[in-house]
């Protein structure tokens, strides 16, 4: 179990010294995604006005029809599909991606790519 507290704190601090780079404006907001074990969610956040304009998830019940079966980089492309999808129907086209300390790899970057595909720019 102590294993697991490490990789966590290790996963937290490679975020933190990445979100001081990384920062969601108006007209650029931040496309941040979270990856859990079982699930993957995405939102879209404007920091300077503390908002979350759009979000998506394997949990969002519009989601869930689309998952049976599917494996979880399957699933991330999905949500990766369904975020961009209403980022671009809440006007925004251009975001700045941050992965939440986790690789570019596997189910981040097969959301990322979706994304990319239905239509945002980063």
């Amino acid at each position: 179990m102590a294993n697991v507290a490490r990789t966590h704190q290790a996963r937290e601090r490679r975020h933190s010294r990445l979100r001081n780079k990384v920062v969601g404006t108006g007209e650029r907001p931040r496309l941040s995604v979270y990856r859990s074990l079982d699930n993957i969610y995405a939102q879209v956040i404007d920091d300077a006005q503390g908002n979350t304009l759009v979000s998506a998830s394997t949990l969002d019940r519009d989601v869930r029809g689309e998952l049976e079966g599917l494996p979880k980089t399957d699933a991330a492309k999905v949500v990766g599909r369904v975020v961009a999808e209403r980022a671009l129907a809440a006007g925004v086209k251009k975001v700045v991606f941050d992965r939440g300390g986790c690789q570019y790899h596997g189910r981040v970057k097969a959301l990322a790519e979706a994304a990319r595909e239905a239509g945002l720019d980063f």
